[in-house]
């Protein structure tokens, strides 16, 4: 699948496509049932040219199968949704069971993950905020096996539809697609910066979008978590910029005639190529 943007815009990563499937190909990456991951980490992969996949039984983490878009994944957290809306915010520490859950469970037995469970990541102030977070997430049960993550140009547009596109970029880059997502609009706020998880941002967020009219592309990799896990593959200034496939190609039909073709753009692509 061509991709204009990916060439004028000179990623250095490949763009990736979301998509649903009941099929996975015989080279894809995919965590082991039961094994913790971070599914930014698999991204990363996608966007250097590997091929991933995920199911309900292999999606890394709680917080990943939610985002991915396999349910509620939270209720699967030790001791329960409660001890997550503790987690993200003052820790668990207080609680009767939490130190015997935070040693029984395989995910945190590494001692900073031990240390987050007992005492919080602290990125809500409170459990309650964290609830009314997790309430309004568009959680879904996607209508397939596999969430496949591939890069954008080995997808076979005759077969494959994707649902979300993602591309890794810099802050020019990043720049560049805000301008445009917003060139042939009517409003000026088509793309969005949410608290979210990496996976969330990507997944089902984005997904979110696909059931409007006019769909808003969404900034992640704001999520300092996965942000440890990736960015040494992506780079330390990569962030991502997800859009639903309607908004993938009326980006890409408002290239010719834009501010890609003109001298400002040119010049920080040459500035940039300077740096390198």
């Amino acid at each position: 699948m061509q991709c204009k943007l990916a060439d004028i815009l000179r990623l250095k990563h490949n763009p990736v496509a979301i998509i649903f499937t009941n099929e996975k190909p015989a080279e894809a990456m995919q965590f082991r049932k039961g094994k913790w991951g971070c599914v930014m980490m698999l991204f990363a992969q996608a966007a250097r040219g590997k091929t991933a996949v995920f199911d309900r039984e292999t999606y890394g983490c709680f917080g990943g199968g939610t985002g991915l878009g396999f349910g509620n994944q939270y209720y699967s957290f030790s001791g329960g949704i409660e001890c997550f809306y503790s987690f993200l915010s003052s820790g668990n520490i207080e609680t009767v069971e939490g130190e015997d859950l935070a040693k029984e469970s395989g995910e945190f037995r590494r001692r900073e993950s031990y240390k987050d469970f007992m005492h919080g990541e602290g990125y809500v102030k409170s459990p309650e905020l964290v609830k009314k977070f997790v309430d309004n997430l568009p959680i879904i049960d996607v209508p397939a096996k596999y969430v496949m993550f591939k890069s954008l140009k080995d997808v076979d547009e005759k077969k494959e539809e994707p649902q979300v596109i993602v591309f890794t970029v810099n802050p020019d880059q990043l720049s560049a697609l805000v301008v445009l997502a917003n060139y042939e609009r009517a409003s000026f706020d088509n793309v969005y910066a949410p608290f979210a998880a990496g996976c969330q941002a990507i997944g089902i967020l984005a997904y979110k979008e696909r059931e409007k009219d006019n769909p808003r592309a969404v900034i992640g990799l704001t999520d300092l978590s996965a942000r440890k896990y990736s960015t040494r593959q992506l780079g330390k200034d990569a962030l991502t910029f997800a859009i639903p496939l309607k908004m993938f190609y009326e980006m890409e039909g408002n290239i010719e005639g834009s501010f890609l073709e003109r001298e400002t753009w040119k010049k920080l692509v040459k500035m940039n190529m300077e740096e390198e």
